[in-house]
């Protein structure tokens, strides 16, 4: 076995502590070079974020933001619009009658005055009728007489028969006995008429109301003298009204039977009435151009009165419930209709198709390119434009301003 010297303590110690040495001098080495690639990666984010925020603040700078007011702004809702042509006319009754007297006689009493309601049947007039009573039982005489007469030459004829069978008389004779009587017959129901007239000429001694309504006309007074066809009374029906108007010519194509008709009458104040379109004249009015069309308008409550002066408006077209765009929103250009449209605050040139447009109302109907809730510019401001940002006045409801241009470019 060989013997082997083993180093003095001492150096080993010394050896000992020159590899700790060592290996803390890499450890630190290591975590200094750890730091600083941590240091180094930290400013380059720092360098890349504040590169992109410069770049988001030259982009803004180079971007117009506009201020607007809540009033240059309009949102999209939906409803029904409707194309009107406007008319005035004025209100005649449906139903009206003027009563005439039928017989002749001397008014002994008038019944009612203007604006009284009358019932259908209702006395209106008596008349004198002592005349028609005499005349009617003289007519009664006269059928009395009549019926004598048939009577006898009815019994004058049985003899004549029974005589010519035993030929005591020629048939000559025999036939005018069998004339007789056929005249006696014929002067019966002469005189059975005559007697139906008298008393149908008693009857028209009071004249009745032909039909329910209000006296509009009381034309003679009592102690007056009538004759036949003379006017006592005139009576209108307000139950059912027509509205008459004149409508140029040229916009008769546009109106059809049963479109609705929106008019309202002078002392109603806001109450707004209804009616439908029932005819419409095949000839122009004398001296014009228009044509009359017909309004048939229900009146029961008889608020309406005839010859009130109406003025309202056909409804020619209706669309169905779509969104409407204030056609102050709508601007015409090369490629068609644009609005300007507002997402996420920014500009946008949005396409729309329309459709019906009502230039009174001021708005059109938009039947593709917007929908309910979107927002569109209706105020035409200078120097706003697509792509630009908008923000909006601190107090909604301040009159608009001038869109001013708070950033500019560079």
């Amino acid at each position: 076995m060989k013997n082997e010297t083993l180093p003095p303590a001492s150096l080993l110690a010394t050896t000992r502590r020159r590899r700790w040495r060592t290996a803390l001098l890499i450890l630190l080495l290591l975590a200094l070079a750890g730091g600083g690639w941590t240091v180094m990666q930290s400013k380059q984010q720092a360098a890349k974020a504040a590169q992109l925020q410069a770049s988001k603040n030259k982009e803004q700078l180079k971007t117009p933001v506009h201020e607007l007011a809540q009033g240059d702004v309009a949102a999209i809702n939906a409803r029904a619009l409707s194309i009107s042509l406007p008319l005035a006319g004025s209100l005649t009754p449906v139903t009206q009658a003027t009563i005439k007297a039928k017989v002749s006689g001397v008014i002994e009493e008038t019944t009612l005055q203007e604006g009284q309601q009358v019932a259908k049947g209702q006395i209106l007039v008596r008349l004198d009728a002592a005349d028609l009573r005499a005349r009617l039982t003289q007519q009664q005489a006269m059928l009395d007489e009549a019926q004598a007469r048939l009577s006898m030459a009815a019994k004058n004829e049985a003899n004549s028969q029974a005589l010519l069978k035993q030929k005591y008389i020629s048939q000559t004779a025999y036939d005018t006995t069998q004339n007789s009587v056929d005249l006696a017959r014929a002067s019966v129901k002469s005189a059975a008429a005559m007697l139906d007239i008298a008393r149908i000429a008693l009857a028209d001694a009071v004249i009745r109301a032909p039909m329910a309504g209000i006296v509009s006309k009381r034309h003679l007074q009592a102690g007056e003298k009538v004759s036949p066809d003379m006017p006592v009374y005139t009576i209108v029906n307000l139950a059912q009204l027509t509205l008459e108007a004149p409508v140029p010519s040229a916009e008769i194509p546009r109106i059809k039977l049963g479109q609705d008709v929106h008019f309202k009458v002078d002392g109603f104040g806001a109450r707004d009435f209804a009616g439908k379109v029932a005819r419409i004249n095949p000839t122009t009015e004398s001296g014009s151009r228009a044509m009359l069309v017909y309004i048939a308008v229900d009146n029961g409550d008889s608020a309406l009165r005839g010859g009130m002066f109406a003025k309202g408006s056909i409804v020619t077209e209706r669309s169905i419930v779509a969104p409407l765009v204030p056609l102050t929103a709508v601007r015409n250009e090369k490629q068609g209709p644009v609005v300007y449209a507002l997402v996420n605050n920014t500009v946008v040139a949005q396409p729309v198709t329309l459709g019906l447009r009502n230039d009174e109302e001021g708005y059109a109907e938009v039947r593709s390119g917007l929908v309910v809730g979107a927002k569109v510019i209706v105020a035409r401001l200078d120097g706003v434009k697509p792509g630009h940002s908008v923000t909006f006045a601190a107090q909604p409801g301040t009159p608009a301003a001038p869109a001013a241009v708070l950033a500019r470019k560079d």
